[in-house]
């Protein structure tokens, strides 16, 4: 018998940084993913007359007879996600991932198969934390049909996939700005969802020796860096396996920025002799692909465990400085709590009396010193940050 086939609308989402999240609260996090799913996406996918096809552990796969419903649904879901779990921490807050195709399908009862699965799956891969993707076919099927504003990403080689993928996305500033179909434009509309202030991954660093024996020791510096940063006090790394599924591919830092949700990307080389090996680094911003930080770091082989540990830590120590240091620099109106940490560490690092400077001038403003000095409402390390800097003056 004929497999029963059909053209339909295809909805992938996931969950951003789900084996994370999974690994800091196990429980928690499934009851909240449940939740989540339960209260808001199976309810939306039924709204728009989809089927909700399978959960798949981190998410879902739905199918719409309708293209135009498929990304209403997947935009409605998105913009309510974002007033969700306002009591837990923006690092700890579950965010999906959304990707919409049109295809043909292989439709079985619990399942369904084929090219066009397949391609809103790495669709989804390719959305920001919040956003959504979808393919050139159905970009031509909403275009005068809904006001969302997709951006052009270009071509995509995606897995599996024979012939490039034309990809258009819609970043979670975007559903900010954009209104429902069915909504006035009186309507108010929710902030954009802002990525973790601290927050990197550690790419793998290339083996440049000319022997591929050598590539352990690459891969040693990568993963020792990864354990060193996750120790800065407020810094979102994330995890080695995840990093190194980036090994070889040509991807962009703005694309692995939305693809992993974070601000800075760690990338480098080694390059070992006989008894010598140099180590570069560089630090990048995700949001502007801009080189903030770049160094290079020698040492004698002899003892390859001590080399190790002195890169590590001589790495770590700058990106502690360099991090800091963007942070405060970032342009912001309405400074908080949490830039003045940056501010401060950044100021204490830069010497006695630039800090006694900054920190006499934030006395004299007497609201933003009273909303550093109380505790109330500021956290712990704002009132170590204010603590250290007192000291000095």
């Amino acid at each position: 018998m004929a497999p029963t086939r059909r053209l339909a609308a295809i909805l992938a989402a996931d969950v951003v940084g789900y084996s994370r999240l999974m690994g800091a609260d196990e429980e928690g996090t499934h009851e909240r993913l449940q939740a989540h799913l339960r209260e808001l996406v199976d309810p939306k996918i039924r709204e728009h007359r989809g089927r909700t096809v399978k959960n798949t552990g981190d998410g879902v796969l739905a199918e719409f007879p309708s293209v135009v419903d498929a990304v209403r649904c997947a935009v409605e879901v998105q913009r309510e996600m974002i007033d969700r779990e306002p009591e837990v921490r923006e690092e700890q807050r579950i965010r999906f991932r959304i990707g919409v195709n049109l295809g043909d399908v292989i439709v079985e009862k619990h399942d369904i198969f084929g090219d066009g699965v397949n391609v809103a799956t790495r669709l989804e891969g390719l959305a920001a934390p919040g956003g959504i993707c979808v393919s050139r076919m159905v970009r031509d099927q909403i275009r005068d049909k809904l006001p969302y504003p997709f951006e052009d990403m270009g071509e995509h080689n995606v897995k599996n996939i024979a012939r490039p993928v034309r990809v258009y996305s819609l970043r979670a500033d975007g559903l900010a700005g954009a209104l429902p179909a069915n909504v006035p434009s009186g309507a108010s509309h929710p902030l954009p969802i802002a990525m973790p202030r601290l927050s990197i991954v550690v790419l793998p660093f290339a083996n440049m020796s000319g022997d591929p024996e050598q590539q352990y020791f690459a891969d040693g510096i990568t993963e020792d860096l990864t354990t060193e940063l996750s120790r800065i006090a407020g810094m979102l790394v994330i995890s080695r396996n995840t990093a190194f599924t980036y090994r070889n591919k040509a991807v962009n830092t703005k694309q692995i920025g939305r693809e992993l949700g974070v601000r800075y990307v760690l990338e480098g080389s080694v390059r070992r002799s006989t008894n010598q090996a140099r180590i570069n680094a560089q630090l990048i911003d995700a949001d502007t692909d801009a080189h903030l930080w770049a160094e290079h770091f020698d040492g004698d082989t002899s003892d390859l465990f001590a080399l190790h540990d002195e890169i590590t830590r001589r790495i770590a120590f700058a990106l502690n400085v360099e991090l800091a240091r963007a942070e405060a620099a970032r342009p912001t109106q309405h400074p908080d709590a949490v830039d003045y940490i940056f501010r401060g560490r950044a100021v204490l690092r830069g010497g006695r009396h630039r800090a006694k400077d900054m920190w006499r001038g934030l006395l004299c403003s007497s609201t933003r010193w009273r909303s550093i000095r109380n505790p109330s409402r500021q956290n712990a390390r704002l009132q170590a940050t204010s603590r250290a800097a007192s000291s000095i003056i």
